[in-house]
Formats: C-alpha cells, structure tokens, sequence
C-alpha cells in the first residue's frame, strides 16, 4: 500500500480507486489468478501421466491389470466430477492421518468415534502449529490430486482410442522386422497414438480450463473466492466501503478465462498441424493439400 492511502476517508475519485485496487486484498486476489495458472501447469502433466497408464493398463494382456485399467476409466467417467473432486480430497486426507496416527500415536483409542474422525494432535495434517502457507500448499496438493485422478480417467479413454487407431499394418510390419511387443510399442505405436490424441487432448485441456473454479469448493483461496469477497457490498465499517461489484470483478475472470481459452486454441492449433505432418489423418490430408 502506498503512503498516500494511510488514511482512505481523505481519498477521492481515482486517488481512491488506485488505493482501493492496491489493498493487501486485492494482492492475493492478484496472486489467485497465478494460482489458477500452477494448478493448470501441475495438473496436466499429472492426469496425462494418470491417462497414459490408464490406457497401458486397459491393452495389457494380464487380466486383472486390464479390468483396473477399465474400471478406473469407467467409474470415473461415470460419476459427477464435483463428486470426486470433494471425495478424493478428504479420503486421501483421512489415509494419510490414520497411517500417521497409526505410528505417532501411543493410543488404543478407535480413529472412528460415531461420526467423527479423530486421530491425536501428532497425526493431524498440516500440524495445528503449521504456519498458514503449509496449509495452503497441502490443500493446493489435495486438490491437485483430485483433479489428476478425474481427468487422468478422461485422457485415459482418449489415448486407449488413439491408440486403437494407430493402423493394424504398422504394428504388423514392425513385427515382421523382428521388433518385440516393446519394441513396436515404444517405437511405433506411442509416436504414431499422438496425432490421434490430440484432438481429444484439446478439449480436454479446454474442459480442465472451466474446471478450475472448483478450487472454491476445495477451500482453496482462488479467484472465484476472492471475486465474491472483495465484490460484495462492503458498509462504512470497511476502509473501502462500496456497493455490490461482483459483476465488474466477474467480469474480468471472464476475460481472463477467455484470454486462456483463445491463447490454447492457437497453441493447440500449431501443434496438431506439426504432429499431423506426412501422417495419414485428416489433420495431414489438410496439410498437403495447403501445401499443393
């Protein structure tokens, strides 16, 4: 905050606003939108890795690992999104304070007690002496996790299509050539699942995009949650008293969610015409015709 804004009563017109937009507040309502941005760049790497497994494990030959490769695929896809996004959070919390109540706890006393889970002090997470930034970064982690099993389940049943498409004869002929079942799948069908991939891929980057406004209900302090705090009618109590401005502060997520959409579109358009090049796929048939 600068000097001048010491005393906000004295301030008018844009003295006022410049002040108003510069309160500690309104740096971590800033801060937020980077949050967004971190969730995005850990988050997607994470389900992709998630998906690619996922798909692995529904072409496997081992019976069991294909039914978890299909179950994790089908119950994901299969239940509201905002159902795991609260489930995963608290279970692995949970987890994670049992097995640590397990071992720092010199107690017989039951963890389910009724309704209500209790583990002693040692075995909380974070620990209530933790300072407040740990139990952002633990709830950021949780809800990193969530949204990683969710759409992990998603880009799993793209990549087991893409997959799927790669032609039959390109995987005979390197077996022809005396390739192993590893060999063509590292060598042949991984590279070639890719320009089948990304389409699906993009909306779902597009989707995890829309998504990230469900931090709100994982507690996470993100835009949405600073939006509603800081737009709402604030009365003379407040240094900055003003009337309902939620319209003008979710106006601007607005801005910045299409500012993101529109900047992946031309990301995405860019790399599916590199991975279609000389492939034989819509996207490449495209691409030699522009060229012819």
């Amino acid at each position: 905050m600068f000097s001048q804004c010491a005393d906000p009563a004295s301030l008018q017109g844009l003295s006022w606003l410049m002040c108003y937009l510069t309160t500690g507040k309104h740096m971590l309502f800033y801060a937020s939108f980077g949050v967004v941005l971190l969730l995005l760049a850990v988050t997607a790497p994470i389900a992709l890795l998630f998906g690619f497994g996922g798909a692995m494990a529904s072409r496997s030959r081992l019976l069991p690992v294909r039914w978890f490769g299909k179950l994790y695929t089908s119950m994901v896809r299969g239940v509201p999104d905002i159902i795991f996004f609260l489930f995963v959070p608290i279970a692995l919390d949970q987890a994670l304070e049992w097995t640590r109540h397990q071992v720092l706890c010199d107690t017989d006393a039951p963890v389910r007690q009724g309704n209500d889970f209790v583990v002693c002090a040692a075995a909380k997470l974070p620990l209530s002496t933790s300072p407040e930034w740990i139990h952002q970064t633990y709830g950021f982690i949780l809800a990193v996790f969530a949204f990683s099993i969710v759409f992990g389940a998603f880009a799993a049943n793209v990549l087991y299509g893409a997959m799927q498409a790669v032609p039959r004869a390109q995987l005979e002929t390197a077996e022809a050539y005396g390739m192993s079942q590893r060999q063509v799948t590292r060598r042949i069908l991984i590279p070639q699942m890719w320009s089948y991939a990304i389409p699906g891929l993009s909306n779902l980057w597009m989707i995890l995009i829309k998504a990230t406004p469900l931090l709100f209900l994982l507690g996470i302090e993100d835009i949405v949650y600073w939006a509603r705090e800081l737009g709402g009618a604030k009365t003379s109590a407040f240094s900055y008293p003003h009337p309902d401005w939620r319209l003008y502060y979710f106006l601007g997520i607005l801005v910045f969610y299409l500012a993101m959409t529109w900047g992946s579109e031309k990301i995405l358009a860019r790399l599916t015409r590199r991975l279609s090049a000389g492939q034989a796929t819509m996207g490449g048939e495209a691409q030699r015709k522009g060229a012819a």
